[in-house]
């Protein structure tokens, strides 16, 4: 019998493919044979970004299958995405099976799909191989997700998941507080957008029930309430690359390194990082204002600027701006994050709280000032400001902005506390020794890997 192959299939989004990447590694480090499977869309960035030597395993190899969007249309428009996804990829993922089980000597034996891919399952349980599932959020998410039939039947939100109250709600005692107007779906601005990922979701959650295994990038040290309320999901996290391999990949963007050399001139535990992942988008206003206030904090700072972060970036920011901070500024495409968080200088982290972005931040024991745009990145902030104390919000004025004296206030205020940083040290902790050996996501991992080899 040829050796154990799992087909990986993330989600199509930047913060579905880098965790499933680091998945990947890790079972290949093990003696897995993975074939990892990006859109054609996606595999195209994440190739051409992709370091040229020493971080790819000879057991991965990486593959692509059309997503069902002409190449000019808009990815970030999700609904339009997962009808495009829910019509095409079923269909070419089969018959990428059908071109391994012919080809290679080493036919899949496992599909590892990402949790909101579940449909994929169906196909793994037609070849009669094994079916996993991996989930790159937070395991309250999967929790949220996964009641969302009973927040219907509960008179909550109705049946296109649209809140009916702001009342807070809990879906155990011993989980955070949520706000249903900050669910996931709830923050698409377009309610037709709104509807078709709900009801996608609804969907997903059958197949989903397909799943022989379910691994998630957490820990028992961060979601104590959350993995109790669904003990089916084994964590296995933190999932950092760099600290197994040297480096992550699978970014859609290369990488700046230039800004490591930068952070080893600037003094110990004194510069703030600002990265908002890769679908925040600014307005002019906004954009403005959070320039002055890093100008306003007169300390150093390492600022991510997406070419699409806002319109007409060339011209977006304040005048003279760039001229006043140059002494003490920076600002990059695209950052290598998980050495940037690891890197002694760094002081802070100014984050949309995604969740790659909260378990980077919480594994180098960094604190957090909370900026969430969408999706469960609301939630991620009430771990991070109530649940586990090692960050700060901001509070948005009457017109719907953060401005620069509140960002200033705040960043000042999380300096000068040295309980943050206390905090976050002990939660990084707590949290790394869960993946060294004995540690509970290190045993839940090996289990998993045992489970794939089995004949």
């Amino acid at each position: 019998m040829g050796k154990p192959h799992v087909l990986a299939i993330p989600y199509p989004a930047q913060g579905h493919v880098i965790p499933m990447m680091e998945v990947a590694q890790c079972l290949a480090n093990n003696g897995v044979k993975v074939t990892f499977v990006n859109t054609e869309f996606n595999h195209r960035r994440v190739m051409k970004s992709f370091p040229q030597t020493g971080y790819m395993h000879e057991l991965l190899s990486m593959v692509s299958v059309p997503d069902g969007l002409e190449s000019s249309e808009d990815r970030n428009d999700h609904g339009k995405l997962a009808e495009a996804m829910a019509k095409v990829m079923p269909g070419k993922l089969e018959a990428l099976i059908e071109e391994i089980k012919g080809t290679q000597s080493d036919e899949v034996t496992c599909v590892l799909t990402d949790f909101f891919m579940a449909a994929a399952l169906q196909l793994a349980e037609k070849f009669c191989i094994k079916r996993a599932a991996f989930l790159p959020a937070s395991v309250a998410m999967l929790a949220l997700t996964i009641n969302a039939q009973k927040l219907v039947d509960d008179g909550i939100i109705d049946s296109d998941g649209t809140p009916l109250t702001n009342q807070l709600i809990q879906l155990s005692p011993s989980m955070p507080e949520m706000n249903p107007m900050n669910f996931a779906w709830a923050c698409f601005p377009d309610l037709s957008m709104q509807r078709i990922i709900f009801q996608a979701m609804i969907e997903n959650n059958k197949s989903a029930k397909l799943a022989e295994r379910l691994i998630c990038n957490s820990s028992y040290e961060l979601e104590p309430g959350a993995l109790t309320f669904t003990p089916n999901c084994s964590p296995i996290g933190p999932l950092l690359a760099s600290s197994r391999f040297g480096k992550s990949t699978g970014y859609f963007w290369p990488e700046d390194s230039t800004c490591l050399a930068w952070l080893d001139q600037q003094p110990t535990n004194s510069v703030i990082y600002v990265a908002f992942g890769s679908f925040t988008v600014f307005d002019a206003i906004q954009f403005q204002e959070l320039a002055l206030a890093l100008e306003l904090t007169n300390r150093p700072f390492l600022w991510v600027v997406r070419q699409d972060i806002t319109q007409d970036i060339d011209e977006a920011y304040p005048v003279g701006f760039k001229d006043r901070v140059k002494n003490r500024g920076k600002m990059i495409d695209w950052a290598p994050q998980q050495q940037v968080l690891s890197h002694p200088s760094v002081a802070c982290f100014l984050s949309h709280c995604g969740w790659n972005s909260t378990i980077e931040c919480i594994s180098n024991g960094v604190p957090f000032l909370c900026w969430p745009y969408f999706a469960d990145q609301f939630f991620n902030q009430c771990y991070i400001v109530d649940k586990w104390e090692v960050g700060l919000g901001l509070e948005k004025d009457e017109s719907g902005i953060i401005r620069q004296q509140e960002i200033k206030n705040k960043v000042e205020q999380l300096l000068t506390d040295k309980s943050y940083k206390t905090r976050a040290m002990k939660l990084q902790a707590k949290t790394i020794a869960s993946v060294k050996e004995e540690g509970c996501s290190q045993k839940n991992f090996q289990i998993f890997v045992d489970w794939i080899k089995e004949n």
